[in-house]
């Protein structure tokens, strides 16, 4: 006969025991735990743009996009990078 575990009842761990296990979890393992969170912004802004493509430019971008595993605009950005190179 298998019994729920009575989720009710049971204590809540403080945010005290989460810190203390979190440094137990490092100092045994010798490596720091990563941060959680958003990455912090690269020091190169990008800025939004809107211009318009010709429809055969966005399929091959997604394409291309696809096949590396990034984005579109991410293609379409590297060989602007490569012109100006």
């Amino acid at each position: 006969m298998k019994k729920e575990f009575p989720f009710d009842k049971a204590r809540r761990v403080t945010a005290r025991e989460v810190q203390s296990a979190r440094k137990a979890i490092e100092e045994k393992l010798k490596v720091k735990r990563p941060s959680r969170g958003r990455p912090p912004k690269a020091e190169l802004k990008y800025r939004p743009v809107s211009i318009r493509m010709h429809p055969e430019v966005l399929v091959w971008a997604k394409k291309a996009a696809q096949r590396r595993g990034v984005g579109y605009q991410t293609v379409m950005n590297d060989i602007l990078l490569k012109m100006v190179a």
